[in-house]
């Protein structure tokens, strides 16, 4: 499905997501990235992995950030060696050993509660967390200092070009 489907607001894409979480037993959100369709489509995509039950049975939902697929993400779609794919297919199989996943790592579990708080919201970027790392940057005054000196370097080699042009 489009990602549009998994957070949309209309009140026709919170219902369908409401009833598939409520009435069915949702099991796994894998999140692909754009490309995966180019060059027929570009739009960011997710599978939906579902089973129809009509009484429900949706106690948590399994999200895998997919990042590659196998092919680059551009209109050539050429194979390349990063392929999320044989890793999404056995962590699927293998969910029971996922539960104590983290929110930072690639696949992670939420609960069906949590879901029904943030209003049927099944999108990964509702509920991975991001690390950050902190940066160390130079004091803006050594920065400052290095620019002037190539400033001066450059002067100098212009100099240098003119006297050669003379």
């Amino acid at each position: 499905v489009p990602d549009g489907v998994l957070f949309g607001s209309s009140k026709a894409h919170k219902d369908i997501r409401k009833e598939i979480v409520e009435n069915h037993k949702l099991e796994a959100i894998i999140s692909m990235p754009s490309g995966v369709f180019k060059p027929y489509a570009g739009v960011s995509t997710a599978i939906m992995i579902f089973t129809k039950t009509g009484v429900g049975g949706t106690d948590h939902v399994w999200f895998y950030d997919m990042k590659a697929d196998g092919y680059s993400l551009d209109d050539k779609r050429t194979p390349i060696e990063d392929n999320d794919i044989p890793d999404i297919i056995a962590r699927f199989h293998n969910r029971e050993a996922e539960k104590d996943r983290k929110r930072t790592e690639q696949s992670f579990f939420v609960s069906v509660e949590e879901i029904r708080e943030n209003d049927y919201d099944l999108s990964i970027n509702k509920y991975k967390e991001i690390e950050y790392e902190e940066v160390q940057y130079e004091a803006p005054s050594v920065i400052l200092e290095r620019v002037l000196d190539l400033e001066k370097q450059i002067v100098n080699g212009l100099k240098e070009l003119e006297d050669m042009l003379k």
